[in-house]
Formats: C-alpha cells, structure tokens, sequence
C-alpha cells in the first residue's frame, strides 16, 4: 500500500471512531495554510528586493532649505523612474508644516504622495528659516500661488502610522527611509504595537521590510560633540537607537560631507530664472537665506537612490549614543553602521552640480 492509500485510510478510521479529532486534524491544517499566507508569520529568511528604490521620506520640513531641495530630488528620481517615493512624514510638529510638504509634492506632480504629520512630538525646537507661509504666498492679484492637494490636514495619520501602513504594504527587505530631520517618528514607530496594518510590533515591522536607513547626522571622526538634531530630543533619541534592529543597515551624512557644498541665494534665484511662482525660488526671494544652509541633506537622497559608488563610506561599525547625544562608534565587521566621508572639491563640485541641474529643469521633469 503506497503512502497516499495509507493516510486515506488512517482518516477514514479517525472519522470512524472519533470524529472530534479529525475536525481538529482539519482546523489544524487550515491553520497552517492560513498562517503560511500571512506575510507577517512567515519564519523563512526574506528574499532579496531588486527592484528600484521605494523611499519614505522623514523631514522637519519648515526650517532648513536643505530639506526643499531633498524633496526636489526625490520627484525628479521619481519622475526618472529611478526610485518611487511612497510618502513623506514630517517630523517638525504643525500642519503648516505638513502643508509646505503638500505645495511641494503638489509643485512637482504628485499631489497624491502620502503625507503623516507628528502630533506628539518635539515641542518649540529651533527654527533657522522660518518659511511656514510659503502656502500662503499670492501673486500680483491676490492670488494663492501655490496649488495644494489636501484641504483637511488634520486628518492626517500620525508620522508612524502612515510609516505602518506604508511598510506593511511593501515587499520584504525593499524600502530605504530618507531621514533628514528628528527621530521622533521612527521612534515612535519602533515603539508601536501590532494593529490592523500589520500583526508584527514596530521592531519586527522594520525588520521585515526596511532595506536601509539614510541619516542625515552624527559628529564622526576624532571630535565627539553633540548632534543638532539628536539633542533636540534625547528621550526621542535613545529610544531610537536602542530599539533599532541591529540586522537593519544605517548609513549616515555627518554634517562635514555637506558643510562645503554651498548652493547660494542669487544661483538658486537665477537657476529658476524662467517664473518668480516656484516653491524654492519664492522661499529664497522672500526669506533670509543667507545664513550659511548648506546642502546636508540631499547627501542622503543622492545615495539612497543612486548607491554607495558615488560616496566614501568609513568600515562598518556599531553605533551608541551618550546622554549629550553624542554618537559613539566602534569599527566591527559585523556592524549594521556606516557613514559618508567628506570629499574632494572635485567631489563637492560635482555634487552641487547634480542638484542645480534638477532645480533648474522646468517642471515637470522628463
């Protein structure tokens, strides 16, 4: 008797005799199947993602013009089919924050990008250029200037949630996070519990489906000071980097990689030299912009959409965080942590140069 005529046999006796248990036998194969089609219960090793880049993008957008520019660049990659943007969490609290991401995303073509905004987050923190009305900037008539999407911002998902919702909704190990303002979001990402986005808390979500994390921050090298936007928030911090999954890569931009890379006023002005009805030219003409912002930021972009090839980066290592919030790093070849090292003028030259040649490209980009 083969195999097969065997177990068809052992459960014919089971229905016979005790049928209780062949309903169990039952329920407990639909169970298995059950699980097995569940993403979040699969115990196997995911696969590697080989698509093009799926970025989210963590901003304290309202501050910094560096943050503009980062978000530029990431419609033009989009618009290129170089990466897909899935959203954008603003980490700097206020939905007039949320709306300068909203005319951004709208600018550009894609009004339909997912926007989550911080509610619980850094309260007061520093403000360098303070150009929360771009939103509400007109014309000659009176006329908004800029077209926005969304009409309801307090509706809004909170910034981890709308990371929940994204991340569940991608595949394994595929998506690189863009962080260029607080941590508080990924914090309290990390921090969440199961929901109806998925059944994994916020650790496990980030290890199942992030492929990489790039940080605009960090003090490397021989001086060990304090990071801007760690100390804004120490408790945000700490929770960050205890909690983030040692097997989840993290690359960081230290603010030397981009302290030489200046791209000033009157060339931002006169590289969008054909309407004054432009977000970053509009910020430019109307704010003081001229208190040495530097190009940090679209570092992170540069190399989450384009690769590692364009960049120095140190050994690997592992990261720790002082209560000043200062990053302590330890060369380990296992590590999970690298970071960008400044380049040459040469280098610093040519990366000016690939975000002026995005700002100047008339919308929209093809």
């Amino acid at each position: 008797m083969n195999k097969i005529n065997e177990e068809h046999l052992m459960l014919r006796m089971i229905a016979a005799s005790r049928p209780w248990l062949l309903a169990m036998v039952v329920c407990g194969a639909l169970a298995s199947l059950t699980s097995c089609s569940n993403d979040d219960n699969q115990l196997e090793e995911p696969s590697e993602y080989t698509g093009v880049p799926l970025i989210i993008l963590d901003t304290d957008i309202g501050s910094s013009t560096d943050d503009l520019f980062a978000l530029m660049m990431l419609h033009r990659y989009h618009d290129q089919q170089r990466c897909r943007l899935l959203g954008v969490v603003v980490d700097r609290e206020g939905e007039d924050c949320a709306a300068c991401a909203d005319v951004m995303n709208t600018y550009y073509g894609h009004g339909d990008t997912r926007i989550g905004l911080i509610r619980n987050g850094i309260k007061n923190p520093k403000v360098w250029i303070d150009y929360k009305a771009l939103p509400t900037h007109t014309d000659s008539l009176g006329k908004r200037m800029f077209q926005r999407s969304l009409a309801d911002y307090s509706s809004l998902p909170d910034g981890w949630q709308l990371y929940r919702q994204l991340l569940a909704a991608q595949p394994d190990r595929s998506v690189s996070i863009v962080s260029i303002g607080f941590v508080t979001c990924l914090s309290q990402l990390l921090l969440s519990e199961p929901d109806n986005y998925s059944s994994l808390n916020g650790v496990e979500l980030v290890r199942r489906k992030v492929k990489c994390l790039y940080l605009m921050g960090g003090v490397f090298g021989k001086s060990v000071e304090p990071d801007f936007n760690l100390s804004q928030s120490i408790t945000f911090a700490q929770d960050f980097f205890r909690l983030w999954p040692e097997d989840v890569d993290m690359v960081f931009s230290p603010q030397e990689v981009g302290e030489n890379i200046e791209y000033k006023p009157e060339q931002v002005i006169s590289d969008i030299s054909w309407t004054d009805a432009h977000p970053i030219k509009q910020v430019y003409m109307t704010y003081n912009c001229n208190t040495g912002q530097m190009m940090w930021d679209p570092m992170t972009v540069i190399q989450a959409v384009e690769g590692d090839d364009l960049f120095t980066l140190s050994t690997r290592g592992t990261i720790s965080l002082t209560p000043q919030a200062e990053i302590i790093f330890t060369p380990l070849v296992t590590g999970n942590s690298r970071y960008q090292q400044p380049g040459s003028a040469d280098w610093n030259a040519s990366m000016l140069e690939r975000i002026r040649t995005f700002n100047k490209a008339r919308n929209p980009l093809k």
